[in-house]
């Protein structure tokens, strides 16, 4: 994972993995940054169990949380969980990467704010939960490095950043983009 090429916009930290999902675990928490303000954030989880894990098909298992904060007119649209899932196996794809069993959730919050927090506008996040299984290349062992480039695709898609260039592995660009957030919120 180290060897990963990222966008001058993703910050990430190697964090604390879960301890008894599987034998060996490795996690990154990443931000995508726009000045001072963060637009999207997430982590992602590679777990590793030799023997293999019977729901995973494989030995090896990437579980991921995605989230950011929308516009309320985006998050209204009945299309946008779909629409969400999408941009998870389609940035797999334009990668060039062989997955299987993937699962997972796309969620709409919205909150609205009273009494002291009046003065807030409402605000609305969308948030991705989802988890699959890399092919195992040469050795048994995923392409890591460019699993971990399309799930940073994704952040950077659902921050509303426009596609890069090189972010697809044929060179397309051919996606839709959220719109970046409002700028930050007042307490």
């Amino acid at each position: 994972m180290r060897s990963a090429r990222l966008r001058a916009e993703i910050e990430i930290d190697p964090t604390r993995p879960p301890q008894k999902l599987a034998p060996h675990a490795y996690a990154l928490e990443a931000a995508v940054v726009d000045g001072e303000e963060d637009l999207a954030d997430g982590r992602l989880v590679l777990l590793h169990d030799p023997a293999g894990h019977e729901a995973w098909h494989g030995t090896f298992r990437l579980v991921t949380l995605v989230r950011a904060e929308l516009e309320p007119e985006m998050a209204a649209d009945p299309l946008l969980p779909e629409v969400c899932w999408s941009w998870l196996t389609g940035a797999l794809e334009a990668r060039g990467l062989a997955y299987g069993e993937p699962s997972g959730t796309v969620t709409r919050a919205g909150s609205h704010y009273f009494g002291g927090l009046a003065d807030r506008r409402p605000a609305t996040q969308i948030e991705i939960r989802a988890s699959w299984t890399p092919q195992e290349g040469a050795g048994g062992v995923p392409d890591t490095a460019t699993h971990l480039a399309a799930w940073c695709d994704l952040l950077c898609q659902v921050a509303g950043l426009p596609p890069s260039p090189a972010g697809a592995a044929d060179g397309t660009t051919g996606v839709v983009s959220l719109p970046q957030r409002r700028g930050p919120q007042q307490p």
